[in-house]
């Protein structure tokens, strides 16, 4: 779907596309977006994932779990030219957006978000070069093909607006 020249990207959906291009995002709590760039091609990739692993589930689309989402990502942008060795990521997303009454770690869903992210990004040796993630405020994030630049607006606050 575009909207104002943009590609949207859903939750758990994934997109992929070359300069110029604009993928956004919007409702990132405890989901993840996943963004990688390469500034060879100007290639750009983005991510909403809702959940860490999807190793037990099957027949849903594999952008919903982060362990599933970053290899097809991967694949999907090499179709467009890209050496897996050019990307580089960065990430939004991942808040805490409930008080949890238990310190039980299987209902910190943002944390275990970030966490995939970084171990199947460093498992393909992609490096995070920035990220906002965390806290308790939902996010909207917003990836240009012309720079890599990641724009990442916290809801609820018009005037917090970050550029990694």
């Amino acid at each position: 779907m575009k909207l104002g020249g943009k590609t949207v990207v859903a939750m758990a959906d994934m997109r992929c596309v070359k300069y110029p291009g604009v993928l956004i995002t919007f409702g990132l709590g405890s989901c993840v977006a996943i963004a990688l760039y390469d500034s060879t091609t100007k290639t750009i990739g983005l991510a909403h994932c809702m959940l860490p692993t999807g190793s037990i589930s099957t027949g849903v689309s594999a952008a919903k779990f982060v362990d599933t989402a970053v290899p097809q990502l991967v694949d999907d942008m090499r179709r467009l030219g890209v050496k897996r060795s050019s990307l580089v990521a960065k990430l939004a997303g991942g808040a805490q957006m409930h008080k949890l009454i238990s310190q039980n770690e299987t209902m910190r869903i943002g944390a275990r978000n970030i966490k995939a992210a970084h171990e199947a990004l460093a498992g393909l040796r992609i490096p995070v070069i920035g990220e906002d993630v965390g806290g308790t405020c939902g996010r909207s994030a917003e990836l240009h093909s012309d720079s890599g630049s990641l724009i990442v607006k916290t809801a609820g606050k018009a005037a917090d607006k970050k550029t990694i």
